[in-house]
């Protein structure tokens, strides 16, 4: 039985190039996992969206933004290659042509990353030698798919002879590429990490409301469970034996420490709750924990501050930069160089081995995750890679709180029920949480436990919930006396405002 030689050579041409993106994954995972020519293309993506576009895909798709960037990048290519497979039997320059041009846009998304370097050409490279040679094997005249001559029906392929063919390229580039996730998971794994004791060890956390009243955030959010935004489509891996923290720029003495060096320094233990700039009114991407690690401050009176900086530029080990108003950094509060996180030493996707964790502010302006170097600057200077994208200077985190149960749009049963979530005050605290009923007066919210003003806050509302449509409403006051504002605004440019409602229907 015959297979039509344009379905054979589409094909071809999607094998060819997921050969050559397998292979190029695999050796990625040996020098730089960025450096794969998927994840390649797919940061350069990212870096070029407009800041509106990436604001909707956060909104939209959460924690699933990468994985369908990825994904789209990839079926992109694939179609391009598909076309190479169809052009490659007449036109084999053009094929071949388009092929190598997939391959040399994620070689030069590769080395064009702020941090990269000559050996990030090398997966490109890789893939620029195996994507070919599939092709011309499957399509340019290889046994596979020989093209019949005029009235040479001998030579017309046999759907066996391609099945084979394919076949075989299509399992060896799931076991590459398979090889290549085992590769980066296993570098991925953090071994022979021992955390310091805090001098002052703080007092365990009390017993979450969560306990009682199921629906309710944890009081202390799991590491496994605490959300991830950043431009990172692969985890960085760093070598905690050969990296090191530099504190330079406008300062008295450059520092340069080890991660033992940072170890040995009077480390402390400080409870924050973490907010991203793109979270929505009630949305999810906010988390509490307990940090260990060494104060800011104490690094900065090492290294002396000198007289104009007014920006504390950090940089990832990848070349990512967020910067930290000097003054914000500098005004008493809790602002760590962190290296543990719950306990445990950090993970990877939340900054291994050590990231800044700065209370009050958004994550774009204070929490830069796996941190290599602290620079005062000023922002007439230097600046980063938010700022430059109009993102607000300062960020400071807005006074919120959030329904947690019930869900919205859920359905319940009539009789007792609980109303309960959790509110933000960063850096004053919470005072008082207040939830409104169908449009009624504010009622008082009973609080969970304190953890102090850098923390959240969990709450609840003993509810006699009545069959019918239900409007629920919470509102949040700091210690200042300042209550939530119920107006509007979108995360872009200085994060979202307003008062959640959510509709519940009791049956």
């Amino acid at each position: 039985m015959a297979t039509h030689p344009k379905a054979a050579a589409f094909g071809g041409g999607i094998l060819a190039a997921l050969a050559g993106t397998a292979t190029g994954h695999v050796v990625a995972a040996l020098l730089n996992p960025a450096s794969s020519p998927v994840l390649a293309v797919g940061t350069a993506v990212i870096n070029q969206t407009p800041t509106p576009v990436k604001v909707w895909a956060v909104r939209e798709l959460g924690s699933a933004d990468k994985p369908v960037l990825v994904g789209s990048v990839l079926v992109g290519t694939l179609v391009l290659a598909g076309i190479a497979g169809l052009l490659t039997p007449k036109r084999p320059v053009a094929g071949m042509g388009l092929l190598l041009l997939l391959v040399a846009a994620a070689g030069v998304a590769a080395v064009s990353q702020p941090a990269a370097g000559p050996l990030d050409a090398v997966p490109a490279l890789v893939a620029a030698v195996v994507g070919p040679l599939v092709l011309v094997r499957l399509v340019g005249g290889g046994v596979s798919l020989r093209l019949r001559r005029r009235g040479d029906t001998s030579a017309r392929p046999t759907r066996r002879g391609f099945l084979i063919g394919a076949g075989v390229v299509a399992a060896a580039s799931v076991v590459v590429a398979g090889t290549g996730q085992w590769v980066v998971r296993t570098r991925n794994r953090i071994s022979d990490v021992v955390l310091p004791k805090p001098a002052k060890p703080l007092p365990a956390l009390a017993t979450g409301l969560e306990r009682e009243y199921d629906g309710i955030s944890r009081f202390v959010t799991r590491n496994s469970d605490f959300y991830r935004v950043d431009t990172n489509l692969t985890v960085p891996v760093v070598d905690v034996d050969g990296w090191q923290l530099i504190v330079d720029g406008d300062v008295e003495e450059e520092l340069t420490l080890s991660f033992e060096d940072l170890t040995r320094m009077d480390v402390v233990e400080r409870d924050i709750t973490l907010t991203c700039v793109s979270n929505e009114v009630g949305g999810n991407l906010v988390g509490a924990a307990r940090w260990l690690g060494v104060p800011l401050q104490d690094l900065l009176d090492r290294a002396g501050v000198g007289s104009r900086a007014d920006q504390i530029l950090t940089t990832a080990v990848d070349g990512f930069t967020i910067s930290t108003p000097l003054d914000v950094a500098l005004d008493g509060r809790n602002t760590l160089v962190a290296f543990g996180m719950n306990g445990e030493p950090l993970p990877r996707e939340h900054g291994f081995p050590v990231r800044m964790v700065t209370p009050g502010l958004y994550g774009y302006v204070g929490s830069m995750k796996w941190l290599e170097r602290i620079t005062l600057t000023t922002y007439d200077r230097r600046q980063a890679y938010w700022t430059k994208r109009k993102w607000a200077t300062d960020g400071p985190i807005k006074l919120s709180s959030r329904v947690d149960t019930p869900r919205p749009l859920s359905t319940v049963d009539a009789g007792k029920r609980v109303i309960g979530g959790v509110a933000w005050a960063q850096p004053d605290g919470v005072a008082k949480v207040e939830v409104r009923l169908d449009g009624g007066g504010w009622q008082e919210a009973r609080l969970g436990p304190n953890a102090g003003v850098e923390y959240w806050r969990q709450w609840y509302l003993p509810w006699d919930a009545e069959s019918g449509s239900h409007q629920i409403a919470v509102r949040a006051t700091n210690r200042k006396g300042e209550v939530q504002t119920a107006e509007r605004a979108t995360p872009f440019p200085g994060g979202s405002t307003g008062i959640q409602e959510v509709v519940v229907n009791v049956t």
